[in-house]
């Protein structure tokens, strides 16, 4: 058996290359985006309201 070296470029191989890490890249963010989306995070239970009066507020020129 000899080694032959390929002196070619094979434009081809180096697409698929790219799209099949493009590929992956995609598929794992979309899978963190769905495992992210299973996961309930808390939030409060009433509506948090807190009237503050115009008193407070100052004008700054």
């Amino acid at each position: 058996m000899q080694f032959k070296k390929k002196t070619s470029f094979a434009l081809n191989s180096s697409i698929y290359r790219t799209l099949l890490k493009l590929a992956m890249i995609f598929g794992m963010l979309f899978l963190v985006i769905v495992l992210l989306d299973r996961i309930e995070f808390p939030y409060p239970s009433k509506d948090i309201k807190q009237i503050i009066p115009n008193e407070n507020f100052k004008v700054i020129k």
